[in-house]
C-alpha cells in the first residue's frame, strides 16, 4: 500500500477502511483498491503508474474550471468561479445569465474566465419532493404472481388494471406495490429474480395481455385461428399452474406471447396508432434504438452480448449500424413491442387512479442490471467493468453478498450529466405515483466486488450523493410522483435524515423494528416511535410470510433445505422468542386476543404506527405460507416461480379474492386508516440502529 495508492482512492472516492455492522473497522486489501481504480480508469498497476497517475490526476483538477456535473437548486443561481462570467442553456432553448434563478432541469453551464473557457452539465433540482397529503393503505405483490383464469401462465398488465380496480374501489386502496416489471433477457432464466434485469430502462414485453393489443382484433383469418391456438395452449399453461400442477414458467409464457405477438406486429396501425408509435420512439430516442438493436441481435447470437463477435460488442461500431439494417424487422418489432407495452402499463396506471387511488401505481427500481443484458451492453461507458455490486459481511450475511450486477461508474455518470440514471428513472416514473428505489443508499456509496473475488475483498465506493439525489428529486417532481427509499440494512449515519429531509420515504418493516435495533432487540418498537414518513409493513419478499413467521415454518423450511448456520433448536428457540414478544405487545396494546386472529392483528398494529404509507403483502392476505423468494438459494427453492397461494398451498386467482374471507378481514383493518399518530419528538433518540439487508 503506497501513499499514491491511498491518494488515488481518496481521490476516487474508493474506501480504504470501512466499519462493519459491528462497529469493527477493515482495512481494505490493496489489491482491491488496485483492481477498483483500474475498473475506474486508474492504472494503479505498479508504484511508479500510481505516482504518475497521482500527478495526472492533480494537474487536472488544478486546471479544471468548472467541476465535471454542476448541481443547484431550482430557483436560483450558480455561483460562479472568481473573475468568471457565464451563462447557462436552458433544457428545451433558451438562454439564461448563470445568476438568473433557474428552472427544474438539466441545462448546460457555459463560462469564461480571461482566454479560458469551460462548459459543463448542470442539474437545476428541486429542494425537496412533495409527500402524499393523506394517509393511504395498498396491496404490495409481485405481478407475476397474481394470475387471473385469463392470463397466459403468469400475471399480467390486463390483471394489474383489474387488481387496482378492484382493490381501489371495493377496499379502499390508495396504491398497488409491485416488484420490478423491468426487461429481462431471452431464453433459458436460471435465475428468474425480477431484481436481475437485461434492461431497467424498458419494462418487459412478456406481462402484456395479448388479447389487449388494439391490433389483435384486426388479425386476418389465418392470423386469427395460429393466435387462437396459442390463447388455447397458453390457458392450459394458466390452468396447470392454477391447479397447482406446474410452477410459473416464464420461457413458456414469452415463447407463447412472442409468436403470438408477431403475427399481430404484422397487421398495419392505423394511421392514429402509426402517429402514436412514431411520437413514442422519438421520446425515447436513442435509448428505445439501442434496447431494440440488443434485443434484435440477441435473437441472433445469445442473450450474453460479451460473447458475440468482437465487432458488436461496441454498441456505436459500424458492424453494429451494419446488423441494425440487416435486422430492420426484428428491431421495429422490438420497438413495437416496447410501445404496446408501455400503452398497457399507462392503461393500468389510469385504471388505478379511476378507481379514486391517490397514488396508483408504484413501481420499484431495481439496483443494477445484469452484466450480459441490454443495458450493460449500451451504457458499457458507464458501468464499471470487471466489478460487481454487493455488500460486505455481516450478521444476515457473514460471506457477504454478490449481487453479480455492474456498478456505475461515479466519473462517468458526472461527465454524461447523469442523464443515463435520469432517463431510466424518467421511464419507471412515467405511469407511476410513486417508485420505490431499491437498495436507495446505493445513491451514497456502493460495495464494488472485484470478479473473481468473494464479497468479504470488495470495498466501498463513494457517489456524488447531492447529484444523484439531485436527478431522483428532478425526475419525480417532473412526474409529479413520490418516491420511496428501501434503506433496509447498514446505513451509514446521516443517510436517512438526508433522505427524509428531501421528501424521499423511508421503508419500516416490523421483522427489523425493535429497541435497539435488530442487533440490540430490546423488545419491539412501540408504534409511537416507529417513523412518520414511511412506508410500513409487516414483510418483504425477501422474508417469510406472516403465516410461516407465526408458526416458525420458516426455519423447519430451511431446516429442511440445509440451510441452518446453527443447531436447529437454536433457530426455532429463536425464532418463536422473536414471535412471542411480538405477541406479547399485541396484547400489551389490546390488540390480542382477537376474533379475527393473529395475522390481523398484526396488521392492525401497523396504522397506529405514525407511517404515512401502509402496505399488505399480498400472500399474507391469502394465508399463503411459502416465501416468493429465500435468499441464499437459486435451485432448492423455486425462488420467483410460485402463485399467490392460500394456506394450504393451493394458487388463488385474482377472481377469487374478493370472496376471500382473510382478504376481506385484512382489507378491513385499513378500512379507514384514520389520521396519523403524531410523530415521534424530533429531540426524541431513533431507538433503532442498522438493520440486516436483504436484497
Amino acid at each position: 500500500m503506497t501513499e499514491a495508492i491511498l491518494g488515488l482512492a481518496r481521490a476516487h472516492g474508493v474506501a480504504t477502511e470501512y466499519t462493519t455492522d459491528r462497529g469493527r473497522r477493515v482495512a481494505v486489501p490493496a489489491d482491491t483498491l488496485v483492481a477498483v481504480l483500474g475498473a475506474c480508469g486508474v492504472d494503479a498497476t505498479t508504484p511508479a503508474a500510481a505516482r504518475e497517475a497521482l500527478d495526472r490526476h492533480r494537474a487536472e483538477q488544478a486546471a479544471r474550471l468548472l467541476p465535471p456535473c454542476v448541481v443547484t437548486r431550482a430557483g436560483e443561481g450558480v455561483t460562479l468561479p472568481r473573475s468568471s462570467v457565464g451563462e447557462v442553456a436552458v433544457e428545451g432553448g433558451g438562454t439564461l445569465p448563470a445568476d438568473a434563478p433557474l428552472p427544474p432541469g438539466h441545462h448546460t453551464l457555459r463560462v469564461r474566465a480571461g482566454e479560458r473557457e469551460a462548459r459543463a452539465p448542470l442539474l437545476a433540482v428541486p429542494d425537496r419532493l412533495a409527500v402524499p397529503d393523506r394517509r393511504a393503505w395498498g396491496l404490495i405483490v409481485q405481478l407475476y404472481s397474481v394470475l387471473s383464469r385469463r392470463s397466459w401462465g403468469m400475471g399480467d398488465l390486463a390483471d394489474l388494471a383489474e387488481l387496482a380496480t378492484w382493490s381501489g374501489r371495493d377496499l379502499g386502496a390508495g396504491f398497488v406495490q409491485l416488484g420490478p416489471l423491468h426487461a429481462v433477457p431471452p431464453g433459458p432464466l436460471p435465475d428468474p429474480s425480477p431484481y436481475r434485469p437485461s434492461s431497467r430502462r424498458f419494462p418487459d414485453p412478456m406481462h402484456v395481455r395479448v388479447e389487449a393489443v388494439p391490433e389483435y382484433a384486426y388479425l386476418d383469418r389465418a392470423g386469427r385461428d395460429a393466435a387462437h391456438a396459442l390463447v388455447d395452449q397458453a390457458r392450459a399453461v394458466n390452468a396447470r399452474v392454477l391447479d397447482g400442477s406446474s410452477l410459473i414458467d416464464r420461457e413458456t409464457v414469452r415463447s407463447l406471447k412472442h409468436r403470438a405477438l408477431r403475427a399481430v406486429h404484422a397487421v398495419p396501425l392505423s394511421p392514429g396508432r402509426a402517429a402514436a408509435f412514431a411520437a413514442f420512439t422519438a421520446r425515447e430516442g436513442q435509448g428505445l434504438t439501442d434496447f431494440a438493436t440488443w434485443c434484435a441481435l440477441a435473437d441472433e447470437h445469445g442473450a450474453d452480448w460479451r460473447c458475440w463477435p468482437v465487432e458488436l460488442r461496441d454498441p456505436r461500431s459500424p458492424a453494429v449500424a451494419r446488423a441494425r439494417d440487416d435486422l430492420a424487422e426484428s428491431v421495429a418489432f422490438h420497438r413495437w413491442l416496447a410501445w404496446i407495452t408501455d400503452e398497457q402499463l399507462a392503461a393500468a396506471q389510469r385504471a388505478a387512479k379511476d378507481a379514486g387511488m391517490a397514488i396508483g401505481l408504484v413501481h420499484d427500481l431495481a439496483v443494477g442490471v445484469a452484466p450480459d443484458g441490454a443495458d450493460a451492453w449500451a451504457l458499457q461507458h458507464c458501468l464499471a467493468a470487471g466489478m460487481s455490486v454487493g455488500a460486505p459481511p455481516d450478521d444476515f450475511n457473514p460471506l457477504g453478498q454478490d449481487w453479480g450486477q455492474p456498478p456505475w461508474r461515479p466519473d462517468a455518470l458526472a461527465a454524461a450529466g447523469y442523464l443515463p440514471f435520469a432517463e431510466l428513472l424518467r421511464s419507471n416514473l412515467r405511469h407511476a405515483g410513486a417508485l420505490r428505489v431499491d437498495h436507495v443508499m446505493g445513491l451514497f456509496r456502493l460495495w464494488w466486488v472485484p470478479e473473481g473475488r468473494p464479497p468479504s475483498e470488495g470495498t466501498y465506493v463513494r457517489y456524488d450523493a447531492h447529484a444523484m439525489l439531485g436527478a431522483l428529486t428532478l425526475e419525480a417532481h417532473r412526474a409529479g410522483a413520490s418516491v420511496i427509499g428501501e434503506d433496509l440494512g447498514t446505513v451509514e449515519k446521516g443517510v436517512r435524515e438526508e433522505l427524509a429531509g428531501r421528501g424521499i420515504l423511508g421503508t419500516s418493516v416490523q421483522r427489523f423494528e425493535y429497541v435497539g435495533g435488530s442487533e440490540g432487540r430490546h423488545g419491539p418498537l412501540p408504534p409511537d416511535q416507529w417513523r412518520a414518513n414511511c412506508l410500513a409493513t409487516l414483510t418483504t419478499h425477501d422474508l417469510p410470510t406472516t403465516a410461516a413467521w407465526l408458526s416458525g415454518e420458516h426455519v423447519e423450511l430451511r431446516e429442511r433445505l440445509g440451510l441452518l448456520t446453527r443447531p436447529a433448536e437454536a433457530e426455532k428457540a429463536e425464532a418463536a422468542s422473536e414471535r412471542d414478544g411480538w405477541l406479547a405487545e399485541l396484547t400489551r396494546l389490546g390488540l390480542l386476543p382477537s376474533p379475527d386472529g393473529e395475522v390481523a392483528a398484526l396488521h392492525r398494529f401497523l396504522p397506529l404506527t405514525p407511517a404515512l404509507l401502509l402496505g399488505v403483502w399480498l400472500p399474507d392476505a391469502t394465508g399463503d405460507r411459502r416465501p416468493q423468494n429465500l435468499p441464499g438459494t437459486s435451485t432448492v427453492h423455486p425462488n420467483w416461480r410460485l402463485p399467490v397461494s392460500d394456506a394450504e398451498g393451493r394458487p388463488v386467482p385474482l377472481e377469487e379474492l374478493p370472496a376471500s374471507p382473510l382478504v376481506r378481514t385484512v382489507a378491513g383493518v385499513f378500512a379507514d386508516p384514520g389520521p396519523r399518530p403524531a410523530p415521534p419528538s424530533p429531540h426524541h433518540p431513533d431507538p433503532r440502529s442498522t438493520t440486516p439487508s436483504t436484497t
